[in-house]
């Protein structure tokens, strides 16, 4: 039978969590209740108490108590809901997890939810979500439910509210728990055939595009993650889960955000998720001749004097120097060298975005050649492939022939025990 997982406070929701587990258990799946809860007592019974929560975070509910210090237990508690869903997740006890909750209470069970693979059905009933749901959501895939007034009773509001999500995550669950039993968890967003991240920017589409059809004409599903800052994190953190047999890495513009100041930056871990995990992966060099900023308007002062081009009403790029293209070689060698998995990188030398093939306005050789030269040279002596080819980013061949090198990798990591 499919489980629910309920996670929440039991001293402040417990009648709700109660309301909210005989719905689902006449709903047909069966209930575990973890109590995340740490100030009160609590006023239904756990199936997974807060002191085996607590401890789950290497904590000890008694001393959390006694420090009266509500930030601390909260991060304590959400540490341990998050190591409680894992666990039950990997006993396959878990085919969704619900709860309900105001601030605290949505910090806590989001922050588990996160923990979880994507796929698995994730829902979170909140007075916070009308709101900037972004903290509480990340880049995963949980799905958030206003709950229109503050959880507080059982009541003509929150009764409906309440019983239309228990109906939405039985169904869930019990989707979720038939899929798991025909395909391995990893499998179930592409129906078993091995899954494939893509980065690309509208200005690496068309090879992006071109190294997608080979990949499906190989037999791989590919997610494209558009990189706009939120799409680079994501791709890293799916990557670094092991939802991935590969990643095509062919648009790196978030790392020159994050180098020189621009508005979709990924961070810094950018470029490191799929080597930590060991995921074969293939590099290259796609978007690095630009920074991206805000309307023309907003651009800083300190680079209106480059060579800006507004890419749309809402964007304003700039071309990278040949100084900061020898930067940025050094930061991708260095990521690289770092990876545990199989690694290659792929250089299109006759450009790398729409705006910097021959004859376009940032076709700047010399920026290109800093790039590409600091980029060997920090590989020199490393286990990562360079592989040239005296073609444009977007040309079709380069697409296909990144696409085959992914594949020729992959293949082989799953050839080695």
């Amino acid at each position: 039978m499919a489980v629910v997982v309920l996670v929440g406070t039991l001293d402040t929701k417990g009648e709700e969590y109660g309301w909210i587990r005989e719905r689902l258990l006449r709903a047909g799946v069966d209930v575990v209740l973890v109590d995340a809860g740490v100030i009160g007592e609590p006023r239904v019974p756990a199936d997974v108490d807060r002191a085996q929560v607590a401890a789950s975070a290497g904590a000890d509910l008694a001393a959390l108590r006694a420090r009266a210090d509500r930030g601390a237990a909260v991060t304590a508690m959400a540490d341990g809901a998050t190591a409680t869903l894992q666990r039950l997740y990997a006993e396959g006890e878990l085919h969704a997890v619900m709860a309900i909750g105001g601030s605290g209470g949505t910090s806590i069970a989001t922050r588990a939810m996160r923990g979880l693979p994507l796929g698995v059905p994730k829902l979170m009933v909140s007075s916070m979500a009308a709101g900037d749901v972004s903290p509480y959501v990340g880049s995963s895939d949980i799905a958030m439910m206003y709950s229109v007034v503050d959880i507080a009773g059982i009541n003509r509001v929150t009764r409906p509210v309440f019983a239309n999500a228990v109906d939405a995550v039985a169904g869930m669950a019990k989707g979720f728990a038939a899929a798991s039993r025909a395909l391995g968890p990893a499998q179930l967003a592409c129906g078993g055939r091995p899954l494939i991240a893509a980065s690309m920017a509208g200005v690496t589409t068309p090879g992006v595009d071109a190294a997608c059809e080979r990949l499906t004409e190989l037999g791989y599903d590919v997610l494209v993650f558009h990189v706009s800052g939120t799409g680079g994190r994501t791709l890293e953190d799916l990557a670094e889960q092991g939802m991935f047999a590969g990643v095509l890495d062919l648009t790196l513009s978030e790392v020159a955000d994050d180098l020189v100041g621009g508005i979709l930056t990924a961070g810094p871990d950018r470029l490191r998720g799929a080597g930590r995990r060991g995921v074969p992966q293939v590099v290259s060099l796609g978007a690095l001749d630009m920074v991206k900023f805000g309307p023309l308007a907003s651009l800083p002062e300190r680079v209106r004097d480059r060579d800006v081009r507004v890419h749309n009403p809402s964007i304003t790029v700039i071309r990278t120097s040949a100084e900061e293209c020898a930067e940025l070689g050094r930061r991708v060698a260095a990521k690289l060298r770092a990876a545990t998995g199989p690694t290659a990188v792929c250089v299109p030398l006759r450009g790398l975005s729409t705006l910097g093939g021959p004859g376009g306005p940032y076709h700047d050789p010399a920026a290109d050649g800093a790039l590409f030269g600091a980029l060997r040279e920090g590989l020199r002596g490393s286990g990562t492939e360079i592989f040239e080819y005296d073609t444009h980013i977007n040309d079709p061949a380069f697409g296909r022939a990144a696409a085959d090198r992914l594949h020729a990798v992959v293949s082989a990591a799953r050839k080695t025990p």
